[in-house]
Formats: structure tokens, sequence, C-alpha cells
């Protein structure tokens, strides 16, 4: 059993880089983010759940803690017959939730640039649909899932609850613009309506950092002021803090804020967000507390 340091692993505010605990699910590897990653451990017994989803295998017990098992080798069609597999089971939390994946062979942990990650073309997306970036290593490529999108999928709970937003208070939201940057399609979409709907209706979406920042820096690029950024922190190419820092460092930006909107905020990372200038950090999938954030901020009345 490996439980995982963040006091050790965080890295300098704002570097461009992160780091990928590499996992084999068939003839391929995949990582997933350190900062996700709360265990690694052997098999243990897994007992079955009625009506579960096709992708949960079960629940199983880590120290008093119930915990749902998802096999990722259904989530990705793999059929592992007759081959040589050492199990092992990641514990991870993602949106507030802990859960497991069931993996092959894991090997290492690996520091990488985001500059190494490229999002996935129409055509490797084809056999891997939950494929959210390719991470080009020196003698072989692994790929980013989004495990955020694989939790939603097997709980809808741990998406955002559009139905709350009728608790907020009335505002007049729509005059503001306000740039969506997220590499998750499914989130990215979600955010948008959930914003729309309570009545923030001027957005601009981009798919990473990169694009983000290539368009604020591109003259008619966005069609008008930007009055507010919201940013997750994982995205191939160019993170959210890194684009934060970006941003805060650069003199027609440097007063726009920035809300960091991420399933990893923690204790341990909150200083990372202060550090690049982040003037907000909500946790996934608090949508409520978002947009109480983005008035306030926003100063509406």
């Amino acid at each position: 059993m490996t439980q995982m340091s963040q006091s050790n692993i965080l890295l300098e505010s704002g570097t461009n880089e992160l780091e990928l605990v590499m996992f084999e699910v068939g003839k391929e590897t995949y990582g997933i983010n350190v900062l996700k990653v709360r265990e690694i451990v052997q098999p243990v017994d897994v007992t079955a759940t009625p009506n579960r989803h096709s992708y949960v295998e079960g629940v199983i017990r880590i120290r008093d803690e119930i915990i749902p098992l998802i096999d990722l080798s259904v989530v990705l069609d793999v059929n592992d017959h007759g081959q040589t597999i050492t199990h092992k089971f990641i514990v991870a939390e993602l949106n507030k939730l802990k859960v497991a994946f069931r993996v092959h062979n894991v090997s290492r942990i690996h520091r990488v640039s985001w500059g190494q990650v490229e999002k996935p073309n129409e055509l490797s997306q084809g056999e891997h649909s939950h494929v959210t970036g390719i991470v080009k290593m020196e003698d072989y490529v692994a790929f980013m899932l989004d495990y955020e999108k694989i939790v939603v999928e097997v709980h809808p709970d741990a998406g955002m609850n559009r139905s709350s937003i009728h608790s907020l208070a009335a505002r007049d939201r729509g005059g503001k613009h306000i740039v969506i940057v997220e590499d998750s399609g499914v989130l990215r979409h979600l955010l948008q309506d959930t914003l729309t709907e309570a009545g923030y209706t001027k957005l601009t979406t981009f798919e990473n950092g990169q694009l983000a920042w290539d368009a604020l820096n591109e003259q008619g690029a966005i069609s008008s002021k930007v009055d507010l950024i919201i940013t997750d922190i994982e995205m191939p190419q160019m993170d959210g803090h890194h684009l934060t820092k970006r941003i805060k460092e650069h003199p027609s930006y440097e007063q726009t804020p920035v809300v960091i909107f991420s399933s990893i905020i923690s204790e341990d990372l909150f200083h990372k967000g202060k550090a690049v200038g982040a003037d907000g950090q909500i946790s996934k999938p608090d949508i409520v507390k978002l947009i109480e954030l983005l008035d306030t901020t926003l100063q509406l009345s």
C-alpha cells in the first residue's frame, strides 16, 4: 500500500509542469495527475453492488472507508484476456469524491511539462473517447483521461447541480463578459449552460490555457472587453496556474479577475493559486459558490 505525500510533490507555482503516475491498461500507457491520487493499493476484496453502472465493479473497503471501484478496462473497452497482468487499485479524489480505479501495472511517477501534452484530434480520439491529452515521452506516448467525466457518468450527482442555482439572489449578470477555460468538453458545456441559466450570457470558451492566452493576445480574437476569466488547472499545452501567472504579469490584463475552478484544489494546493495571483478558487462541482464568487468579484448588485 503506497500513500501519496503531496507535501513532497508540489511543484513551484506557475511552471506549467505536472507529475503523473503512469500505469497500464492492456497494451497502452496512461497517466493520472499525482495531485488526484491518494494512494495505490494491492487488490482487496470487492463487494458487488446491485444496479451498479457498467463501469463499476463494486465497492472496496480501505481503512473503514467504502469506496466505489471503477474498472478502467471496461471504460476503455480493453480486452485483457490471455495477458499476464498485475492489477493495482489507484485511489483518487475527484470532485470531492473518493473513487478507486482498477488498472494493470503501475510503473512510476514522471514529471512532464504541459507543453508535452497535446490535445487529441478526432482521429486519435476514435478509440479513446475519454482521452483529453496525449503525452509525448522520449520512447512512447501516454494518454491522459477525463477522469471527472468518468466519475460523472457513474455518479451524476458529482457533476454540477443546475437546480441549485435557483437559490441564488437575482442579479443583472448579462452585461459581463466571462471567458471559460476548460479542457473537458462535458464540463465546459455544462459550465456554459449553467452560467447562462444563471444570467451570465456573454461567454467565450477555450479548450486549454494556450488557446485562451493566444486569443487574449491576438487583436480581434475576443470581440469585447473581458470582465473575468474562469480557468481549470489541468489542461494540455498550458495549465491554469501558468495561464493565471501570465495574465497577472501582463499590463493589459493584470487587473482582470481570474477564478480557478478545479477538482484538485486542496489546502495543500490553495497557496499555488494565490502565488500566481488568482482572485478566487472554488472546488468543482460547487457551481453555486462559483456564481456567488463571480457576483462578488464583479460587484454586482
